[in-house]
């Protein structure tokens, strides 16, 4: 009934996606969001919220409630931007950056098995294929 429909099965996959990395973040005590925008800030320190926000491909307000609740976990901190008072750099506290081979680790671990799970060259492309389709509809 839905093979064709492009929202049923991106949807039905990102439940099955979802609850791979719920299990790989858990141990970390994150959520699969807040361990991507960790990611993104132990990569990037200094970042603004607006650049976290437009690498995941979410909305600003998302970023900043994400961001908040690291903040709160002690894994990130907001430092004011020397050139412009306005902007607040995000840095990993030292608890944030401990964690970065651990999370990253975990996060390969998560690849690794779906791309074994599905086939590499399914999974290839069909990253390939979402990130395209995500793109145009932006």
């Amino acid at each position: 009934m839905f093979d064709h429909c492009l929202y049923f099965n991106s949807s039905a996959l990102a439940r099955l996606v979802e609850r791979e990395w719920s299990l790989a973040y858990a141990p970390f005590g994150l959520t699969p969001a807040q361990g991507f925008v960790l990611r993104v800030v132990l990569a990037k320190p200094g970042c603004l919220a607006s650049d976290v926000a437009q690498t995941l491909g979410i909305a600003r307000p998302t970023a900043t409630r994400l961001v908040d609740g690291l903040c709160d976990k002690a894994l990130l901190e907001r430092r004011q931007g020397e050139a412009d008072g306005r902007e607040w750099g995000l840095f990993p506290t030292e608890q944030g950056a401990a964690l970065d081979g651990p999370i990253n680790a975990a996060s390969a671990e998560v690849a690794r098995r779906l791309r074994s799970q599905v086939g590499p060259e399914l999974f290839e492309s069909t990253v390939t294929g979402m990130r395209k389709i995500r793109n145009e509809l932006v």
